[in-house]
């Protein structure tokens, strides 16, 4: 039996472009220019995010004023 992705803490570009309420061309955009949170690249060539580095990752962007 196969464990659901959203129970093993990976988000899809999908769900991490509707939390960041942005297109998914910015995401790659971001992506291409190193800015955004790290991806797993699964083996059909679909990217998963880690939910533990997608928060370390909004985390870095807090601003501090």
């Amino acid at each position: 039996m196969t464990t659901p992705l959203r129970s093993r803490g990976l988000l899809t570009i999908r769900e991490v472009c509707a939390e960041l309420m942005i297109s998914r061309s910015t995401f790659y955009d971001w992506r291409a220019k190193r800015r955004a949170p790290r991806c797993i690249k699964l083996p059909n060539g679909d990217l998963r995010i880690r939910r533990s580095d997608y928060e370390h990752w909004l985390d870095g962007r807090e601003d501090c004023a």
